[in-house]
């Protein structure tokens, strides 16, 4: 998964419009553009589209933590210059106040099965002996299952497909 579709997922997921992604950026001390927003928002084969960095994404993730639950007092966080899947998934455990419980249930929603222990592994340091990465497809079915438990579909459009 890259950035711009980790993006984009969390835009739908939260349902978030353009004025309330810029005020995230704004909450980590970020200006962004509404010419900017759009190019991330392209295809990639549009030739607007800007591929969203590193540190954009997690100066965005730092927002979303200062949205959902409150600007800290003090100096803003620095963004990560280099983001990993498991920053990712501990930025938005932290924005969410998720506990392990919750965690493990969301991917439970798409039948995806992780142990207490393999969760507490993404967490660690990455010298940790028991440190292990977080894969693209644990991230995306952690952006599905919260997809379905924040956004499930209408009872009569799963009844219209049936």
């Amino acid at each position: 998964m890259n950035n711009n579709d980790i993006f984009k997922r969390l835009r739908y997921i939260f349902d978030l419009n353009d004025t309330q992604m810029l005020e995230i950026f704004a909450l980590a001390e970020r200006e962004v553009k509404p010419a900017q927003l759009a190019q991330w928002f392209k295809p990639e084969e549009d030739p607007a589209f800007e591929e969203l960095k590193d540190i954009q994404l997690a100066t965005f993730l730092n927002g979303l933590i200062s949205h959902f639950r409150g600007k800290k007092e003090g100096p803003t966080p620095a963004p990560e210059r280099k983001l990993t899947h498991n920053l990712i998934l501990r930025k938005l455990k932290i924005a969410l106040n998720l506990q392990t419980e919750e965690m493990l249930a969301i991917w439970h929603r798409v039948d995806f099965r992780l142990s207490k222990h393999e969760l507490s592994s993404f967490f660690r340091q990455p010298g940790h002996r028991n440190y292990r990465v977080c894969k693209d497809q644990v991230l995306r079915n952690f952006l599905q299952g919260l997809q379905l438990k924040l956004r499930p579909k209408p009872e009569s459009a799963t009844l219209d497909a049936e």
